[in-house]
């Protein structure tokens, strides 16, 4: 849990209530160099990373939860044969990721961005933003993997009474934020009518390179795309065939595959693109979610219950089956 950012780091306070609450349990840090030796007595492991290499060195390691949304930065196939749960956490990243979203999406409905490049070579650019903004009120956002991120999205999209569409592969059976909800078998066939895409999905052999040429091809002529979810989901060529041909007015990347993206990418380079270094879950409260996420899944271990996020636990907005 060792972070140079202090909002991705555990503290003492963090550890001093872990303590408070499970009394009967002992609780340890370790730094970097200290860690494959520490793990020789650890049956709970809560960190960043996990390497291979450390599980010889942990045999009686039962559990390994990580503060991240993904897992596809661990070993998860080794783990599972070592016999070892890995779990994921989720919902306290909704808040900061959907705001991210909304900022890159008013970046480009305001001209925020144009703004931003011509007041660097204009004296005045009151007529260049003319075609540079859309009318959030009375658009429609689509969001493709519509989870527990996609659903706060949709309340602040709701906010700036936009139309929201949720794509997910399992179908809720109440109201939530307003959403319309799509199946994934048909949300290519909705995307002429979105004014705004936004994409979270997950990294799965089924998403992988699911904005492809012919999705891009169906979106609403001068619409918006922004994705928050993984960089594999979408490929880069044909997205920038679409910046190109005017397809998209503008696209916001917080994930690219590769990353970073090349100094002479040409989508690093574009006037309409805005790329943040996969900055979306930055938030002065993150540990603090992160360890409440792990407290309660504490107390389902001691009590035997299963653990929530575990890595064969079906996550809401995954989409099986998407192409």
């Amino acid at each position: 849990m060792n972070s140079p950012h202090s909002f991705w780091a555990i503290g003492p306070g963090h550890m001093a209530w872990l303590r408070e609450v499970f009394p009967a349990l002992e609780f340890r840090t370790a730094a970097d160099e200290e860690l494959p030796t520490a793990l020789a007595a650890a049956e709970v492991y809560f960190g960043w990373r996990f390497e291979e290499g450390w599980l010889p060195l942990a045999p009686h390691l039962k559990w390994i939860a990580t503060p991240a949304a993904g897992t596809d930065h661990l070993p998860a196939r080794q783990i599972a044969a070592f016999g070892s749960v890995l779990t994921r956490s989720y919902g306290f990243h909704a808040q900061p990721m959907a705001e991210h979203a909304m900022g890159m999406i008013l970046a480009f409905s305001r001209g925020l961005l144009a703004s931003s490049r011509l007041q660097r070579t204009r004296l005045w650019w009151k007529d260049d933003l003319a075609g540079e903004f859309i009318d959030l009120a009375g658009a429609t956002m689509m969001i493709v993997g519509c989870g527990s991120i996609g659903t706060h999205l949709a309340g602040m999209g709701r906010a700036f009474d936009m139309q929201v569409l949720g794509v997910r592969r399992t179908m809720p059976h109440a109201t939530q934020n307003g959403i319309e909800w799509i199946p994934a078998s048909h949300w290519r066939q909705a995307l002429p009518g979105a004014d705004v895409v936004v994409n979270l999905l997950p990294a799965t052999p089924d998403t992988a390179g699911a904005f492809d040429a012919s999705t891009f091809a169906a979106f609403k002529p001068g619409s918006v795309f922004v994705n928050l979810g993984r960089g594999t989901t979408v490929d880069h060529s044909a997205l920038l065939d679409a910046l190109e041909s005017r397809r998209l007015r503008g696209v916001g990347l917080d994930v690219t595959d590769p990353r970073p993206l090349p100094r002479r990418d040409r989508l690093r380079r574009h006037p309409r693109v805005l790329l943040t270094p996969k900055t979306a879950v930055f938030s002065h409260a993150y540990m603090d979610g992160a360890v409440r996420f792990f407290a309660d899944n504490l107390h389902s271990y001691v009590s035997g219950r299963p653990l929530r996020g575990a890595v064969d636990e079906p996550i809401p907005d995954r989409m099986e089956g998407i192409r």
